[in-house]
């Protein structure tokens, strides 16, 4: 089994079947908080409930993928207030250590509670940087999707994403509700 941190130095890679065991344990660690619950809407909760039951077998594991790049795709049906969604993996070697999703462009929903990026760091390697190094990797990608800027959102109380989000150049705009939200220039990367 591959621990957290692999090896080679991390980097931002299209979902692969290259990390499907480690996939496979840092989800087992996301569930063990309870992540992909019922009320668990981040796209990692929509993910584990909608696909997780599959993820070992190696066919259910393909179709997830096929998934994934599908929903990049702006003309793959979706649910109502759903956007195209291109989803990258932060991985070393054939370590997972998170996952990044970059949605193409704002609804009204997303401009109040989502946010334009949103992403998620195993638990067992987080506090060693993952996750403003995923951020910063992921600027250029959003960039290249013609976003000049892009909004994060994170809750009020969570001062680790607080302090990644402005480590990665975000400006705080506002709270709303119990988001805060921060835009960051997508050319300062």
């Amino acid at each position: 089994m591959s621990g957290p941190g692999g090896g080679a130095a991390p980097q931002l890679v299209a979902p692969t079947a290259a990390v499907h065991g480690s996939f496979l344990e840092a989800i087992a660690e996301f569930r063990a908080e309870d992540r992909g619950q019922p009320g668990d809407e981040s796209m990692l909760g929509r993910a584990i409930r909608s696909f997780g039951a599959h993820w070992h077998e190696p066919a259910g594991f393909a179709a997830y993928l096929a998934h994934l790049a599908a929903d990049a795709r702006e003309e793959t049906p979706r649910p109502a207030g759903f956007v195209p969604s291109t989803e990258l993996w932060w991985v070393s070697g054939d370590t997972f250590l998170g996952r990044l999703s970059i949605r193409h462009r704002l609804t009204p929903r997303l401009l109040e509670w989502g946010g334009l990026i949103g992403y998620d760091v195993r638990p067992s390697a987080r506090r060693r940087g993952h996750a403003t190094a995923m951020l910063r990797a992921a600027l250029p990608h959003a960039r290249a999707l013609g976003l000049d800027r892009v909004l994060l959102t994170c809750d009020d109380t969570n001062i680790a994403s607080r302090r990644v989000i402005e480590k990665c150049g975000g400006v705080f705009e506002d709270q709303r509700g119990e988001r805060l939200r921060f835009w960051i220039d997508t050319a300062a990367a």
